[in-house]
């Protein structure tokens, strides 16, 4: 039988600075899909997705990877705010090499092949026409697309991205979720995407991971979305 887990997490308990903040966690990924990552604020979504790729070490428990083909998986990770100073005068290009790093390796030259790929990773991701726009100067939802491209660059296995439509207007929103759709359907890319829209889940992830009152549940979107859960899990009651 062939395993198709990407990622399993093992009585994990994650935090920062030694407080736990989510413990006991038990998930598997499977490779090929698409999780929505749900909670309310503080509950634990950005540190989760942070310990994941390695940023923050985790407390207890284990988080393993599955090779493929003795392969490990590649990450590529979209934060959810981008952290670069206005003061670098780096264009969208110049940005999205970034992602290439990992396999050029430190202190390498980026060659022709790099820049290459990555005008072809901000085409995949809508913004080829950005390339020579400076980044600070972007949009909202066109630094969102550049950032995807980014990560994009590194060839990744699994994306991760944390709250991808955040302080975007909802056209943009919705170009961002439909490019994520395209790119799980045409490439069957593993993604775990932290999002607060209810409604983009329910039409775009196939599962949810839901972290409530320091719980983690995983399942599908039909069980996890259904009225009585939301009920439920925000303490509301549907008419």
């Amino acid at each position: 039988m062939t395993d198709d887990r990407l990622l399993t997490l093992d009585n994990v308990a994650v935090g920062y600075d030694r407080r736990v903040v989510l413990q006991s966690i038990q998930l598997r990924l499977p490779r090929g899909s698409f999780t929505g990552l749900l909670g309310t604020n503080g509950s634990g979504k950005s540190t989760l997705i942070k310990s994941i790729i390695g940023v923050i070490p985790v407390l207890a428990g284990r988080i393993q990877f599955h090779p493929l083909n003795s392969k490990e998986p590649v990450l590529g990770y979209v934060p959810q705010r981008e952290a670069l100073d206005s003061i670098f005068l780096l264009s969208s290009l110049e940005v999205v090499l970034m992602g290439t790093c990992g396999h050029v390796g430190p202190g390498r030259f980026l060659g022709r092949t790099e820049r290459e790929w990555a005008r072809q990773c901000l085409e995949q991701s809508g913004a080829g026409e950005l390339h020579g726009h400076r980044f600070s100067q972007l949009s909202g939802g066109q630094k969102q697309r550049v950032l995807i491209a980014r990560a994009l660059a590194a060839r990744p296995d699994f994306l991760l991205l944390d709250e991808p439509t955040a302080g975007i207007d909802a056209a943009a929103a919705r170009a961002i979720m439909e490019l994520l759709r395209r790119i799980h359907s045409e490439q069957r890319l593993t993604i775990l995407m932290v999002n607060h829209d209810l409604a983009a889940m329910r039409k775009y992830v196939e599962q949810v991971i839901w972290l409530h009152d320091g719980k983690v549940e995983q399942g599908s979107v039909s069980d996890l979305l259904s009225p009585d859960k939301l009920e439920q899990m925000l303490d509301v009651q549907f008419s």
